[in-house]
């Protein structure tokens, strides 16, 4: 092995092992709420939201929120969205009631579809 190709080995090495070390942090980044919290969300999700993106979430005075709908949408995005709303839109911020990681659950859900109704 050249002293060169050892340079590069070692380099690819070790940016594999800070992408693990990103990927792990992401992962416990991302616990989803309590159940407790996951009930209140979806909960404000279908009333709340659901008054402009439909009951059934499938469009009105807002977009669908549809997995087929969401699917080649950006989650960064999409959280983005939920947060900070849409300015010159009806869709307002979220951040008074919901943390990122919380945005960032919603829309995961959203997206796989296991968004379920509540009473």
């Amino acid at each position: 092995m050249t002293p060169r190709s050892a340079t590069t080995t070692a380099a690819l090495l070790t940016a594999a092992a800070l992408s693990q070390a990103a990927l792990a942090g992401v992962a416990l980044a991302a616990e989803p709420p309590a159940p407790a919290r996951q009930e209140t969300l979806f909960r404000l999700l279908r009333q709340d939201c659901g008054s402009c993106h439909g009951l059934r979430l499938t469009g009105g005075l807002g977009p669908p929120l549809t997995a087929g709908a969401l699917r080649d949408r950006p989650r960064e995005m999409l959280a983005a969205t939920v947060l900070r709303g849409r300015p010159g839109t009806a869709m307002p911020p979220w951040t008074a009631f919901l943390s990122e990681t919380e945005a960032d659950w919603l829309v995961s859900e959203l997206i796989a579809g296991t968004v379920p109704d509540v009473r």
